[in-house]
């Protein structure tokens, strides 16, 4: 970037932290509760950041229509509600990058179309929720992701011009919302991205394989 950007933002899953793990092992052990074989963890990873909603289709098959699929979803969220902090962890790299934020007074936060119940826990047990400046969910806006409003409440929060701060994703409606916020966009390749070679279709402004990446270009 040509200047210090006022403010950075970060999609949760996929991004900031690998919430993938957890989510490998409560699917694998909801599947095993209906006498289900485990599936492999990167057919899994792979699917994460389309929520728990395409989870349960990959793990059981089952269209949204389904008879069962409400049933099958509410089992999975109460099994991820209870395992969220587990095997999850920041990204290699992002503990640096939050560290050289911190260092230089630039307010960061997360925005994501994860529901605040899952999401304030994980980033208390990530020991995050104290130091970013904003947590933005689903619940908190009328339109989510890949619409800008909870980029715009965002700023809001941390006091900080959308076209002077960054968002950070994994996912091509993290960047459509950045770029529709009037942001600069970074695509993280190591998240959860099901087919890497699209990425530069997405337009972001920048794309990173680590974490640590970051700090350069900011």
């Amino acid at each position: 970037m040509s200047r210090q950007p006022e403010a950075v933002f970060f999609d949760l899953d996929g991004t900031l932290a690998d919430t993938a793990p957890d989510f490998v092992r409560c699917l694998n052990l909801q599947r095993q509760l209906h006498d289900l074989p485990p599936l492999p963890a990167e057919q899994i990873r792979a699917v994460v950041s389309n929520g728990a909603r395409a989870l349960v289709q990959l793990g059981f098959d089952l269209a949204p229509e389904a008879p069962d699929f409400q049933e099958r979803h509410s089992e999975l969220l109460d099994l991820y509600r209870d395992n969220l902090a587990v095997e999850t962890r920041l990204f290699p790299g992002m503990v640096d990058v939050l560290a050289w934020l911190e260092a230089r007074t630039i307010p960061w936060g997360v925005v994501t179309n994860k529901p605040r119940s899952f999401t304030l826990p994980l980033m208390e047990g990530l020991g995050l929720l104290e130091r970013c400046g904003s947590v933005v969910c689903p619940d908190d806006v009328s339109q989510r992701k890949p619409h800008p409003e909870s980029l715009f409440m965002a700023c809001k929060e941390v006091g900080a011009p959308a076209a002077g701060s960054v968002y950070v994703g994994d996912h091509l409606r993290d960047i459509e919302a950045g770029r529709a916020a009037g942001m600069r966009t970074v695509a993280a390749r190591y998240g959860y991205i099901a087919d890497p070679e699209e990425i530069p279709s997405w337009q972001a402004d920048h794309i990173i394989d680590h974490a640590g990446e970051l700090i350069r270009w900011l």
